[in-house]
C-alpha cells in the first residue's frame, strides 16, 4: 500500500489527484487479484446457471452497503460499485463455464476421442 498524504493534509489539486492517482493503481490490483478468484469459481462450477446466485448477491451486497456505510462511504455508491462488478463476474462465470462444456463436447464427439 502506497503512503499517501491524509486529505486534509493535501494543499493543492495536484497532491490530491496524486493520491487518487495511487488509490486508483490499488484498486486495479486488487481487482485483478478477486478476478482470479472469479476464474478459478468458473473452473470448480458444472454448469453456466451456477454463475447467478440471487441469494449469496444479496447478502453479499447488503453486508458490503452497511461496511461501507460504517466507513463513512455512501451505501449507494458501494452498492451500486459492488453490483456493477457482481454483474461482470456472473457474465464471465457463464462464458467461461460455457466455454469449457463445449470444449469438453466437442472433443468427445470427434471421432477417437478417449473418454
Amino acid at each position: 500500500m502506497t503512503r499517501l498524504k491524509q486529505p486534509a493534509d493535501c494543499v493543492s489539486k495536484t497532491d490530491i489527484r496524486s493520491a487518487i492517482d495511487a488509490l486508483d493503481e490499488e484498486l486495479l490490483q486488487l481487482f485483478a487479484r478477486r478476478q482470479g478468484y472469479v476464474r478459478r469459481m468458473a473452473e470448480l462450477k458444472q454448469h453456466p446457471d451456477e454463475a447467478f446466485d440471487h441469494e449469496r448477491i444479496e447478502t453479499m451486497v447488503a453486508a458490503l452497503k452497511d461496511r461501507a456505510e460504517e466507513l463513512g462511504l455512501e451505501g449507494a455508491q458501494a452498492e451500486a460499485v459492488w453490483r456493477t462488478l457482481i454483474d461482470w463476474n456472473v457474465a464471465f462465470e457463464k462464458r467461461a463455464i460455457t466455454a469449457r462444456l463445449e470444449a469438453l463436447r466437442d472433443r468427445s464427439s470427434k471421432p477417437g476421442a478417449d473418454f
